[in-house]
């Protein structure tokens, strides 16, 4: 009896140390949080490794809205368009929504940083210019999609869609938004690029492009950009030239930066450019006035000056006057101001005068030949991300 009674509670025994040790088996710890993005700041806010690989990305971009008014600068003709009701012509705006999306990536490799970059634009909107002819440019609708940049870096090497190192390298006229009532160049291009940095503040490009539009080469010889800059604490200088294969013309620019005082900077910038052989009997229906890929300005010369003052860190007024060889000139002033981070409101006032005016297709609107003194005005209302 007794052994039979210690048998059994030995089995219970058992049974109970068994099940207590089953139930601690099923019971499953807490999982740690998991980091689903990983902070990359190689180069720079904003990036974050793509999940398994050493590749930085980064996606950004802008919300625009334009509201024109006047004919000045590349609003060259409010819409003038027919009352709905009556036989009566009214002026109108000219708006565009534009929303752009740029995404950006870096990685390091043996060879260099490999480096990407796009921008896609979508825009809604409508044209400006006169339409009492009965045109449907003042109607607002979706406008074509654009892609501005394309590109792949290594190193120095970069191939792809950018802006001709003609522009790109240079920079823009001033910080106004109607910059190209005179125009300074055309942006768009497949480029096979080479950058180098050769130290002490002097870099340099070196750029064979394709053009575009009617400025597309014609042959399997190149448009040629080469430029060079010295960059330091007081400002920079930077000279490009150009070579346009389809025509055999040369061009080129030169610019003087200057950072007066913490607020105050200012730039002045000069082109000149040939133009045998787009003026002669058998180019004429181009331009006659000797319009190009690398001189899109009247006549041989032209030149662009202006500057930026910051009044604080949200308020900047910022100018700029050109003319050329043609007899056209032109003013454009504007202030910034900045409400919060990343968003911005621009007012500028352009005037421009037009002296010789030669093709007005250049400008986009034919009634702008009888015109010699044109004001207008825009209101940006632009947020960064």
């Amino acid at each position: 009896m007794n052994i039979k009674s210690l048998l059994l509670g030995s089995a219970a025994a058992l049974i109970a140390v068994s099940g207590a040790r089953a139930a601690d088996a099923v019971v499953v710890a807490e999982p740690e949080p998991a980091e689903y993005v990983k902070i990359c700041d190689v180069y720079g806010a904003g990036y974050f490794y793509i999940p398994g690989t050493e590749t930085c990305l980064r996606i950004g971009g802008y919300l625009r809205y334009d509201i024109g008014v006047g004919d000045s600068g590349t609003l060259d003709g409010v819409n003038n368009v027919g009352d709905h009701m009556d036989d009566g012509n009214h002026d109108t705006y000219y708006k565009n929504m534009r929303f752009t999306l740029r995404t950006y990536t870096g990685q390091e490799t043996e060879l260099g940083t490999l480096k990407t970059f796009t921008e896609t634009r979508f825009q809604f909107g409508n044209s400006s210019g006169d339409y009492t002819g009965g045109g449907a440019g003042w109607q607002a609708g979706n406008k074509t999609t654009s892609l501005n940049f394309a590109w792949i870096q290594l190193g120095g090497l970069r191939v792809g869609k950018d802006e001709t190192a003609y522009d790109q390298f240079i920079g823009y006229a001033g910080n106004v938004i109607q910059d190209t009532i005179i125009p300074y160049g055309i942006k768009d291009t497949n480029v096979v690029q080479y950058y180098f940095d050769a130290g002490s503040g002097f870099t340099g490009v070196v750029s064979l492009e394709e053009g575009t539009g009617a400025n597309t080469i014609d042959s399997y010889v190149p448009h040629v950009v080469g430029g060079l800059k010295y960059k330091g604490d007081w400002g920079a200088i930077t000279g490009v030239v150009a070579y346009d294969s389809n025509y055999e013309e040369v061009a080129g620019k030169v610019r003087l930066d200057v950072n007066v005082t913490k607020e105050l900077s200012l730039f002045i910038m000069g082109g000149y450019g040939t133009d045998d052989n787009l003026t002669d009997d058998a180019h004429n229906a181009i331009d006659a006035h000797g319009r190009s890929q690398y001189k899109p300005w009247g006549g041989n010369w032209a030149v662009w000056g202006g500057g930026t003052y910051k009044f604080n860190e949200k308020t900047s007024f910022n100018v700029q006057a050109s003319a050329d060889d043609d007899k056209n000139y032109a003013l454009a002033a504007n202030v910034a101001y900045t409400i919060v981070p990343g968003f911005t409101i621009t007012t500028e006032v352009d005037w421009d005068h037009y002296g010789n005016y030669g093709n007005p297709s250049v400008y986009g609107n034919w009634s702008k030949a009888d015109k010699k003194d044109s004001v207008g005005g825009i209101v940006r209302f632009q947020r960064n991300f």
